[in-house]
């Protein structure tokens, strides 16, 4: 892996929210190895080592998507159940390398993304960001996961290689065993479907899903294992029964209330709202796949979505960035930052895709900075971020480089 050197950056630094002129940052083996005021020498950077003008353009951390579903080619989640893994996993290559593009170098996914994926994208077969995987996620019976519908009878077998997002457990043994069976197989987090949906056929958007024992058994097996879980959970009700009980990450959470917004600060939980994918279920859902029996549960939550942002941010509860699209909605990603810039700043909600992420997925300084020992996933961006976010959502023009441990994979620097 060659060692190079970017001279003259306007290094993006994503704790303070500000720059930093004519810096200079030392990439070797996949890291970065050194950030300095003065220029790196040969005698620290190695005399073959490749050397980077960027005249005073931005050089900023790579972005994370805190809530993705790779594999979730279309939002007909029955339908997904049936076709072919891999088919569905040629498809996700496609949705992989469009993340990659947008400045995505690392992402979380949701559900249905698995060690095969990951594992592709870290021998570098299929180009995309990293990916952090819970594997399956976890559902009772006739919950968000539970894709048969009010007529249907069959009896779900334990097939986990489908191409679903989600596996049936009930009661404290099953979830016990499902947590160890997914921390088997590679699991950086678990997944909990804790309350109702928008694309499940069965259940109410405010509705809670599993007890409060089997709760704390997934919490148990998680800290056990030494990960997190995650938890999708749209009302209040829903959840403070998780936040008290150790669920590290609320995603969606459009009905939450002050209440809530305190109980996340004072447990140190982190908020992961997903505004983007109902403006795009609203517009374009049933044509990719949304049953038009589910819209109206879609329109519960729609315009709660801004309402619960506005409140977590004036409570001072700490966010990350996250979509949650589906099929060809994916396009839609940088979306998110439209959606959020009326309320949130601009050093604020860089701060939700970097720094904010590494520290709720356990991974503070490993990525989401600019700084030794981080990995060298790296953007180059003509124009500055903290003047105008919308920079970011044009990655065609305004990315000039995009780089993923220390290797190029789009390069328009020469």
């Amino acid at each position: 892996m060659p060692t190079f050197v970017f001279e003259n950056a306007s290094v993006l630094d994503t704790v303070a929210g500000t720059l930093l002129p004519d810096h200079h940052v030392l990439v070797r083996k996949g890291r970065i190895a050194a950030v300095s005021d003065a220029p790196i020498g040969p005698a620290d950077a190695g005399r073959d080592a490749r050397r980077v003008d960027l005249a005073g353009k931005v050089l900023m951390p790579g972005l994370c998507d805190g809530h993705v579903h790779v594999t979730a080619i279309t939002a007909d989640f029955p339908l997904l159940q049936r076709l072919s893994p891999f088919y569905v996993a040629l498809r996700s290559s496609n949705v992989m390398e469009e993340m990659l593009l947008r400045g995505f170098t690392t992402v979380r996914d949701a559900g249905g993304g698995d060690h095969g994926i990951a594992r592709a994208v870290d021998e570098d077969r299929v180009p995309g960001p990293r990916m952090l995987y819970c594997g399956k996620a976890l559902s009772q019976t006739g919950g968000h996961a539970d894709m048969r519908s009010p007529g249907e009878h069959q009896h779900i077998d334990e097939c986990f290689c489908c191409s679903g997002l989600g596996r049936v457990c009930d009661g404290v043994p099953e979830v016990r065993r499902a947590v160890r069976d997914e921390v088997r197989k590679g699991a950086t987090h678990i997944k909990i479907m804790a309350s109702g949906g928008v694309s499940s056929p069965t259940d109410r958007i405010d509705s809670t899903q599993f007890a409060g024992e089997e709760i704390d058994a997934i919490v148990e097996e998680c800290e056990a294992a030494n990960i997190y879980a995650m938890a999708h959970a749209y009302t209040a009700r829903a959840i403070d029964r998780l936040i008290v009980r150790g669920v590290r990450t609320i995603e969606h959470g459009n009905l939450m209330d002050e209440g809530t917004a305190k109980l996340l600060i004072e447990h140190g939980a982190y908020l992961v709202p997903t505004l983007s994918t109902y403006h795009a279920l609203a517009s374009e859902g049933v044509k990719c796949g949304l049953s038009p029996d589910l819209l109206g549960k879609l329109h519960e939550v729609l315009d709660a979505g801004t309402r619960a942002l506005e409140l977590a941010h004036r409570a001072g509860v700490t966010m990350v960035y996250g979509t949650d699209l589906l099929g060809d909605m994916h396009r839609h990603q940088l979306n998110e930052f439209h959606l959020r810039k009326e309320v949130v700043g601009a050093a604020e909600l860089i701060r939700q895709c970097t720094v904010n992420a590494a520290k709720a997925f356990l991974a503070e300084g490993d990525f989401g900075v600019v700084a030794e020992g981080a990995r060298a996933d790296l953007l180059v961006v003509d124009g500055n971020p903290l003047d105008d976010i919308t920079v970011l959502t044009r990655p065609e023009t305004a990315l000039l480089a995009i780089v993923k441990g220390g290797k190029f994979y789009k390069n328009l620097l020469h």
